[in-house]
């Protein structure tokens, strides 16, 4: 099944945020108030009768979680594509960290350019693990029980503010920026995936590909991540990621010539999983106003590496 979060304005009906299952070129009403509460009910809900051209509805992020846990470091070809380019901390399987869900957004919104905070800002191609049932404490062998989906994410990233991050040994902020959190544009559940494992993953940038892999390549399994996050304690509707592969702009010759600008376009593709599309767009663009300062510590500085 996919799962989509999206709003209405057709004969149909209307509404913001409902919630429906795609069935071709059709997204059929489901009677929840959030995908997060479709998994809360264990998935015991019923259809509104009403169904809506996929082309006449606006596709929104497909889930907002309780908690949104960062896995970085899972495939070893990002820690030694950044390393051949002298990146400045190494990127090793192991970091976990919390993303902010505020920053979450959907298929075709908007990635503002902050332009007063950062110079660098970069993409990351990821597969994203949905929890369906809360746990804690368990057994990569019990995984599977609490796994419900998998979707896109893209994991946008201010790599002037990571590297400053990084000297404390930790980063969040450089990922946590309002709008940097491209997640879609549907969630697929798990029963529709044959192997998580073997998944084709594609980024573009104007039409460039930019990064191409396989999810074959993780160094640590899908069950052992999700275990290994376990005693933070899950949520349903929590999501997992599971690393970027290589070809990040960071790790190329001339970054600052691939990284992200107002008036690109960002395409990621997972085989199976659909594609996520969202443009950049500059501050005044989105929002009609002149962007504010950065605060001191903050802000962006002079390009480099750091």
């Amino acid at each position: 099944m996919k799962l989509v979060t999206f709003d209405a304005r057709t004969t149909a009906g209307s509404g913001a945020g409902l919630v429906g299952r795609l069935d071709g070129g059709t997204v059929v009403e489901l009677d929840v108030p959030s995908t997060r509460a479709y998994f809360e009910r264990g998935g015991q809900v019923g259809e509104t009768g009403r169904t809506f051209a996929l082309a006449d509805v606006r596709p929104r992020a497909p889930i907002v979680p309780k908690k949104f846990f960062h896995t970085a470091g899972n495939f070893r070809e990002h820690h030694e594509d950044l390393a051949r380019v002298n990146w400045s901390h190494p990127v090793n399987k192991g970091i976990v960290f919390f993303q902010n869900v505020d920053a979450i957004i959907g298929p075709d919104e908007p990635i503002v350019y902050p332009a007063n905070l950062t110079q660098e800002v970069d993409y990351e191609l990821e597969l994203a693990v949905v929890i369906g049932r809360p746990g804690r404490f368990f057994s990569a062998e019990q995984a599977a029980e609490h796994i419900a989906g998998y979707l896109v994410f893209n994991d946008i990233t201010a790599r002037d503010i990571q590297r400053r991050e990084m000297e404390s040994g930790v980063f969040s902020f450089s990922k946590a920026i309002e709008t940097f959190c491209p997640i879609g544009p549907y969630l697929v559940t798990a029963d529709e995936i044959d192997d998580p494992h073997d998944l084709d993953m594609e980024l573009r940038v104007n039409g460039d590909v930019r990064q191409k892999s396989n999810t074959s390549r993780m160094s640590v399994s899908i069950p052992q991540l999700v275990a290994y996050h376990s005693p933070q304690t899950y949520s349903a509707g929590d999501i997992i990621t599971t690393g970027t592969v290589a070809g990040v702009a960071a790790s190329t010759a001339d970054p600052f010539a691939h990284y992200l600008r107002p008036g690109d376009v960002v395409e990621a593709e997972i085989e199976g999983l659909g594609v996520l599309r969202n443009p950049v767009v500059s501050w005044e663009d989105a929002y009609g106003s002149p962007e504010p300062s950065a605060e001191p510590g903050a802000g962006a500085r002079r390009p480099g590496r750091g």
